[in-house]
């Protein structure tokens, strides 16, 4: 079981995705959360880390479990997703390659998606967050 927190933030009704350097899979912007770390912790740590900004408004929206993607069949992903605002507009830092945000469809219609990342897009689209 992989652990992680995750930020989804939406910004023109669309959710913002991360693409690591040297991959070419778009996640939700967040990461593993390390020992002792609380989820909330380990989301703001992972977001100025990979977004260089801090997150501000955070409420969990839920917690996703799922394939952990790009790891070997049968691992599962544990994430705790929040809601949140930044507190500027946000760069790619450190291992992330580039940023951008999507609708429910334009992340589906990818070549390859992260199982976690489209739960999330279909709960935001279901709660009328971001557009279809």
């Amino acid at each position: 079981m992989i652990r992680t927190a995750a930020l989804a933030h939406i910004r023109d009704r669309r959710l913002l995705q991360t693409r690591s350097t040297g991959k070419d899979v778009f996640y939700m912007a967040g990461g593993k959360i390390d020992p002792g770390e609380t989820p909330e912790t380990a989301l703001h740590r992972e977001i100025r880390e990979e977004l260089g900004v801090g997150a501000i408004d955070v409420r969990e929206l839920d917690v996703f479990e799922a394939e952990a993607y790009g790891h070997a069949p049968g691992t599962r992903l544990h994430m705790t997703c929040y809601l949140g605002d930044l507190t500027a507009d946000p760069s790619p830092s450190g291992e992330i390659a580039e940023l951008r945000y999507f609708t429910l469809s334009e992340y589906a219609a990818m070549p390859d998606v992260a199982p976690g990342s489209l739960m999330v897009f279909r709960r935001l689209h279901d709660l009328g967050l971001i557009d279809e």
